[in-house]
């Protein structure tokens, strides 16, 4: 899953393309280099930032990459927002899939406009309330959100474990609150963990970047590609079925190798 992200304040500047003639060629670019989805963000979630702008402007931004990207290529396109009424724009618009990294919590609104539609859904681990950064946490939340899919009659949900979302404190209303264990090595722990993640369902990994490889190596983002290529081959080891990806064409080549070699 190729991310392209059309929200400037988004943390890695090398994901962000404006204006639909650089949306569809990174499109383009992204389905040559092996991607099998588009992940389009047009408002970042990341907690460590003030990113929240007016549901209009979001709207505006995906309606637009929606089309640039299908105009561009024929993949499925997946819409990365924990906002119903984005959501629903953007499906109107062409989306394929929703990606709500709050797991249908967020919004109360967004299971049945999912479920309406018929598209699939990947559900970040979230809550509302504190939660224990341990597996068990997160085990906790991606349930709560398999029953609310379940009950709102979703076919399909994809669950996410919401790497770099489990924090101390953020500065919007998308993250967990956890205060036991540091949050790099709940991250940590969700890689190394996910076999047991995936044993409720297909299971989306977003590592990329992530702010746990920066913090633990003392990196920047342009600089985190080749621990964020291991982080993504350890995840495939231990179960993930759906790599969001900043870096399509090293990734597939890492995991094609590694498809190769693990037999």
């Amino acid at each position: 899953m190729g991310i392209i992200n059309v929200s400037p304040e988004s943390f890695y500047k090398g994901s962000v393309k404006i204006g639909e003639e650089e949306i569809a060629a990174a499109a383009k670019q992204m389905e040559q280099a092996g991607a099998h989805i588009i992940d389009i963000g047009a408002m970042s979630t990341a907690p460590y930032l003030e990113t929240v702008i007016a549901v209009e402007e979001e709207i505006r931004r995906m309606k637009q990459a929606i089309k640039a990207v299908k105009n561009a290529c024929d993949m499925p396109v997946s819409a990365d927002t924990p906002r119903a009424r984005v959501a629903e724009e953007a499906i109107a618009a062409g989306a394929d899939a929703i990606n709500d990294v709050t797991g249908l919590k967020y919004d109360n609104k967004m299971s049945n406009i999912v479920a309406n539609a018929g598209v699939p859904v990947i559900a970040g681990a979230y809550s509302k309330t504190s939660a224990t950064g341990r597996i068990a946490g997160t085990l906790k939340a991606l349930k709560e959100s398999l029953a609310i899919g379940k009950k709102a009659k979703i076919a399909d949900v994809i669950i996410d474990p919401s790497i770099g979302f489990f924090r101390e404190e953020g500065k919007n209303p998308f993250y967990t609150r956890m205060t036991n264990v540091p949050w790099y090595i709940r991250d940590i722990e969700v890689i190394y963990n996910l076999g047991k993640l995936a044993e409720l369902g297909p299971a989306c990994i977003s590592v990329s970047r992530k702010s746990f490889i920066g913090h633990l190596l003392n990196i920047q983002a342009e600089d985190r590609l080749i621990p964020s290529i291991i982080c993504e081959a350890i995840a495939v080891l231990n179960g993930a079925s759906i790599v969001r990806t900043h870096s399509v064409r090293e990734t597939a080549n890492a995991l094609m190798m590694l498809q190769l070699l693990k037999h």
